[in-house]
């Protein structure tokens, strides 16, 4: 994969830090965007798009004017403007392609409310914005303590600190409506800066907070993805994958993204199988669908009555049907000799299909070993129902009345 979001980057789509797009920075494989249009020679006349793609910290990104006209190559930091004061970002794609990037989030270029982007970060600014990220973990902490002791029903996931510090964005997820009054009162004495809060979605927050998942590499709504849409349960349904939860759930403790990404192709897939309703008729007897394997293309059909699935080919189900639409039976499901075997077999078992399996079986057994120990062992018992003296009273009392004995 092409590295186009390093700092070390000085324009070129390889990696200016030599780790080949495995940097532990997390600049790398950041909602990057591969500038393909990097080596190409440009005519003489041709004057730079001025819109220029800015990240931040997580997954935001957002479009500024370069109306300075600078020379931006991604990875820059620049200072853009704000609501309040300034903010530092990176610049993350500039050129040809951030016009399709606003096509696709449905920008216009002509728009009046777009911010600009002032100059390039000295290094000043730089360190500046480095001292209030440094302190955000421990800012976040005490964001909690207060949300805590105030009981509100909410998490706070994520915290970011513009580059000047005049303003700080908590990020926060929760089930329902909160009041922020007090809270808001309380952190804007703790932190001295304007606060503003904003909820976001489980998925966002994941997305924001990062982390590896059960695939073994980066969250995809971390590192590419931007849009995120609904998952249904009918995905894993359709897939034939078994409603597990915990496989099926990712860290944000909702259903997969990666769900949907092959979701059409079983759609597709699935229109070639037949349909569970439709019965299979043969000279052995009806058969009915009982599970099928789209990736393999088979599927498994199971005779009335009987509990042994047969595989049959997507070819062979299809041939049957065509046969039974004609008038037609087939001696069995399968074509071969042992896949008949297979068919009678199942039909020679008998109503009661436990057999010899009964869990009654050995009953009558249990009974005559009672009565055998009960004849043999009758006068070894007796001993055992002898009548015991409850009392110590009913002992023997024939001596007690005896004098001691002298002993001398």
């Amino acid at each position: 994969m092409g590295c186009g979001s390093c700092g070390n980057n000085n324009g070129s789509h390889s990696p200016g830090c030599g780790n080949n797009g495995a940097c532990s920075t997390g600049s790398c494989n950041k909602l990057n965007v591969y500038n393909w249009l990097t080596d190409m020679v440009l005519p003489e006349d041709y004057e730079p798009f001025n819109i220029v793609e800015v990240r931040f910290k997580g997954s935001k990104k957002q479009f500024y004017k370069n109306v300075n006209h600078l020379e931006l190559f991604t990875g820059d930091k620049v200072i853009v403007d704000s609501d309040v004061g300034y903010d530092v970002g990176e610049v993350s794609l500039a050129g040809e392609l951030v016009k399709l990037q606003l096509k696709k989030y449905g920008i216009d270029e002509n728009n009046s409310e777009m911010r600009t982007i002032r100059n390039l970060a000295n290094e000043d600014e730089i360190e500046k914005y480095q001292k209030f990220k440094d302190i955000e973990q421990e800012s976040l902490e005490k964001a909690r303590t207060i949300a805590l002791q105030l009981r509100l029903k909410m998490k706070i996931s994520d915290i970011e600190y513009q580059g000047d510090g005049k303003k700080v964005t908590f990020y926060y997820t929760s089930e329902g409506r909160v009041d922020f009054r007090e809270l808001i009162r309380r952190y804007a004495s703790e932190f001295k800066s304007r606060i503003q809060m904003l909820q976001v979605s489980y998925r966002e927050e994941a997305s924001r907070l990062g982390g590896i998942g059960s695939c073994g590499r980066e969250l995809c709504c971390s590192t590419w993805l931007t849009d995120y849409k609904v998952v249904s349960m009918g995905a894993p349904k359709t897939q034939n994958l078994s409603i597990n939860m915990l496989k099926l759930s990712g860290q944000c403790g909702r259903l997969k993204c990666c769900l949907n990404y092959e979701l059409e192709t079983y759609h597709e897939a699935l229109k070639s199988f037949p349909n569970e309703k439709v019965k299979l008729k043969t000279e052995s007897g009806l058969a009915s669908l009982k599970k099928i394997d789209i990736l393999k293309g088979t599927a498994w059909y199971c005779y009335e009555r009987s509990f042994d699935w047969i595989p049959l080919d997507l070819n062979r189900v299809n041939e049957i049907i065509a046969l039974n639409k004609k008038g037609k039976t087939p001696a069995t499901l399968s074509d071969t000799a042992k896949g008949a075997e297979i068919a009678f077999k199942t039909l020679e078992y008998k109503d009661d299909l436990l057999g010899e399996n009964d869990l009654t079986r050995m009953d009558h057994k249990n009974k005559k070993t009672n009565k055998k120990r009960g004849h043999k062992g009758g006068n070894k018992n007796r001993k055992f129902n002898k009548p015991r003296n409850k009392a110590k009273g009913n002992r023997d009392n024939s001596n007690r009345n005896q004098k001691p004995r002298d002993n001398n």
